[in-house]
């Protein structure tokens, strides 16, 4: 399976696209590179290992962790060495050994790309973000952010399963195509001008939700946090490499049918705003997840309302930083 199904027309751009990917059941940080996956701590060691520099193995452990909230937190120099790594592996190519024999460079067939953020401390979603979603709920734009959580046992990755839970739990499961925002530093009482400095990068969340939980009693989270409701990635896309955030195309396809088509221009309130709001009211911390709202046409809202069943595909898709693919399963499917 293509792990990218584009629904949005245009050139492509290469960009440093952060992953988490397992191989041989290790899981490490890597880049995304045209369909190759770098793996950024054998590159910097076997970097390190052609300057002469004594223990390649250990140094590049030291500035590259292996999960990419320890990453982030380490801040730019880690950025920078990932970067540098990532020019001497594909320099290197395909096929060249890195030290103790480790590859460099995988086919994106040959690794299991997961969600390229685990373990985040925090995730804050934002409903109502989009006036057109907000009339099509039948629901006056909030005046200050709405929002509510989800938890890290809601994330899954690319072409992982959302997996429908038993029909007595819920019988109205929804789609929405949404921007995360990805914070780099800790953020408490900062402004508005002040926000973007805190901001790593970008990434795709598709806030899957139980509407009949969701509204049941006014508690979204129950709605919205439940296991496999957060697929995330593929990747962190840095946020030097998006010029603005707030002009992007986003779309969610069902089953190849382009549901959702908006533009981030058209959120209610901006990711320097959403910053400086939640910063006030809790810390923000490296890894922290912000999930800024969904636009118009999600499946409750059209006529007659179009909610997720067994064996239906999701494609939710970004500009500048590319599609996430999830197959919708029912509980009893697993095996």
């Amino acid at each position: 399976m293509c792990l990218e199904k584009a629904y949005i027309t245009g050139e492509d751009v290469i960009s440093l696209q952060l992953v988490t990917f397992v191989h041989n059941g290790h899981a490490r940080v890597g880049a995304h590179v045209e369909g190759r996956i770098v793996d950024i701590r054998a590159a910097l060691a076997a970097r390190f290992e052609e300057g002469g520099e004594g223990r390649p193995w250990e140094l590049a452990s030291a500035l590259i962790p292996s999960d990419m909230r320890s990453f982030i937190q380490r801040g730019e120099p880690a950025l920078a060495q990932a970067r540098s790594a990532v020019e001497y592996a594909l320099a290197k190519g395909e096929e060249d050994p890195g030290p103790f024999a480790s590859r460099l460079v995988y086919r994106l067939d040959e690794v299991a790309v997961h969600a390229p953020i685990l373990n985040p401390e925090k995730i804050i979603a934002v409903g109502l973000n989009y006036l057109d979603h907000a009339k099509e709920s039948g629901m006056e734009p909030p005046k200050q952010p709405l929002f509510f959580s989800k938890y890290a046992s809601s994330i899954v990755g690319p072409r992982s399963p959302v997996v429908l839970p038993p029909p007595d739990v819920t019988s109205k499961v929804d789609y929405e195509v949404e921007l995360a925002v990805v914070i780099g530093k800790a953020a408490k009482n900062v402004s508005v001008e002040q926000a973007m400095d805190h901001v790593f990068g970008y990434t795709i969340l598709n806030d899957i939700s139980a509407r009949d939980l969701q509204f049941e009693d006014g508690q979204w989270v129950k709605g919205k946090a439940l296991d496999t409701f957060a697929p995330l990635g593929p990747w962190i896309v840095t946020k030097d490499e998006i010029a603005d955030p707030h002009n992007l195309r986003l779309v969610l396809a069902l089953n190849g049918e382009v549901m959702q088509d908006s533009n981030t221009s058209n959120l209610i309130f901006n990711i320097p705003a959403l910053i400086a709001y939640f910063s006030r009211l809790f810390t923000l911390k490296p890894g922290d997840i912000i999930s800024t709202g969904t636009p118009h046409g999600v499946g409750q809202s059209r006529v007659p309302p179009r909610f997720l069943k067994p064996g239906d595909t999701l494609v939710a898709e970004i500009e500048g930083i590319g599609a996430l693919e999830n197959p919708v399963v029912a509980a009893g499917d697993l095996k």
